[in-house]
C-alpha cells in the first residue's frame, strides 16, 4: 500500500544500473507491491532528456514495459516544489515528485567527481532532480569569485570541507531518503561491489572504499600525459571528457602536452559552449562568471585554464 520512487542516473553515467533496478522491483513485487506503486525518475539535472533507447538500456526493456518512467525539467516550474533554503541563503528548489511517494530510493555509482569529491548518492536529487536555479547557486560554491579560481576545498576526492558536496547533503536532507544502493564498477560496467543501506552512510563508505582502490600517487609530473576517458558514456561529450582532462592535468608539468582521448560522439554537450570561449582569456571569463555565473560557463573557464597551462592536442 506504500508508493515507491527509485532515483536513477542518466546515460552519462555507468553504473550497472540495469542490475541492481531489475532485483528491486522484482522484489517489490513479489512481497505485494504492485507496478503502478513503483515510478522510476531519470536524474538529468540540466543534462538534456534521456531517449527512449537510453531508457532501456538504463533499465532494460523487462522494467520499462512494466515500470512507468518520468522525466526531470529543471525549468518546468510546475514539476518543482520549494522546501526552504541551505544554511547559506541557497534556495532549495527540487522535484514535486520526491514528495508524493512514501519512499525515495537511489541507485547510483561511485567515481571521482572534480568538485564535488564523488559522483552518486546526494548528487541524484541535488542536481540530479533539483530547479536550474538551486543547481547553479550549488555549483556557483566551486568559484571563489575574490580569487577568481576553484575554492579552497572544493577538489577530487574531497568530501570534508567540500562546500558543494555540504549544500547538496543540506539540500537531500529535505527529501531523507529511505535507502540508497551505490555501486563500484569495472571497466565493462559491471558491479563489482555494492554499498547499501542510510543515504548517508552507504554512500560514504562507498567513496572511501573508491578512493582505496583507485587512487595513484606519481613521484613527479611529467611533460607528456595521454589521458583516456575510458571511453562511452564518459566521454559522451566535451562537457563530460573535461573530467578526465581535469584529472590529466595533475600530472602534467605546466607548459606540458596532455593528449585527451575523447570520441564525442554528442559533440560539445551544448549548442552555446563555444560561447564562453569568445572571452580574451580566462580570466576576461572569471569576470563574467562573476556578473552571471552559469554551471557550463565554469566548465569553460576550467577548461579555458587548461589551455593556458598546457598544449592540449
Amino acid at each position: 500500500g506504500e508508493t515507491v520512487l527509485i532515483v536513477v542516473p542518466d546515460a552519462t553515467r555507468q553504473t550497472a544500473c540495469s542490475q541492481i533496478v531489475n532485483l528491486l522491483v522484482r522484489r517489490f513485487i513479489a512481497n505485494g507491491t504492485t507496478p503502478f506503486e513503483i515510478n522510476i525518475i531519470f536524474a538529468t539535472g540540466i543534462h538534456r532528456t534521456v531517449t527512449e533507447v537510453e531508457k532501456q538500456t538504463i533499465l532494460t526493456p523487462f522494467i520499462t514495459q512494466r515500470i512507468k518512467t518520468l522525466d526531470h525539467g529543471p525549468r518546468d516550474l510546475m514539476q518543482i516544489v520549494r522546501l526552504g533554503e541551505t544554511a547559506g541563503g541557497i534556495p532549495i528548489g527540487l522535484n514535486r515528485v520526491l514528495t508524493e511517494h512514501d519512499h525515495v530510493i537511489l541507485i547510483g555509482g561511485v567515481t571521482f567527481h572534480y568538485f564535488a569529491g564523488f559522483t552518486g548518492g546526494r548528487k541524484l536529487i541535488c542536481p540530479g532532480l533539483a530547479s536550474a536555479r538551486t543547481i547553479s547557486e550549488t555549483h556557483k560554491l566551486a568559484f571563489d569569485r575574490e580569487t577568481r579560481s576553484r575554492r579552497d576545498g572544493v577538489d577530487t576526492g574531497r568530501l570534508d570541507g567540500n562546500v558543494v558536496h555540504e549544500a547538496f547533503m543540506e539540500a537531500v536532507a529535505k527529501i531523507d531518503p529511505s535507502f540508497a544502493v551505490s555501486t563500484i564498477v569495472d571497466d565493462a560496467g559491471r558491479a563489482v561491489d555494492v554499498f547499501c543501506g542510510d543515504w548517508r552512510t552507504s554512500h560514504r563508505a562507498a567513496c572511501d572504499e573508491y578512493a582505496a582502490r583507485h587512487t595513484i600517487e606519481i613521484a613527479e609530473r611529467r611533460d607528456l600525459v595521454i589521458v583516456s576517458c575510458g571511453g562511452y558514456p564518459h566521454d559522451i561529450n566535451m562537457i563530460q571528457a573535461h573530467k578526465a582532462l581535469d584529472a590529466a592535468s595533475h600530472a602534467c608539468n605546466d607548459g606540458g602536452t596532455i593528449i585527451l582521448l575523447a570520441k564525442c560522439s554528442e559533440g560539445l554537450g551544448r549548442s552555446d559552449f563555444l560561447n564562453w570561449f569568445e572571452a580574451e582569456n580566462s580570466d576576461a571569463l572569471a569576470e563574467i562568471l562573476c556578473e552571471k555565473y552559469q554551471v557550463n560557463g565554469q566548465t569553460a573557464w576550467s577548461l579555458l585554464k587548461k589551455a593556458e597551462r598546457f598544449e592540449i592536442q
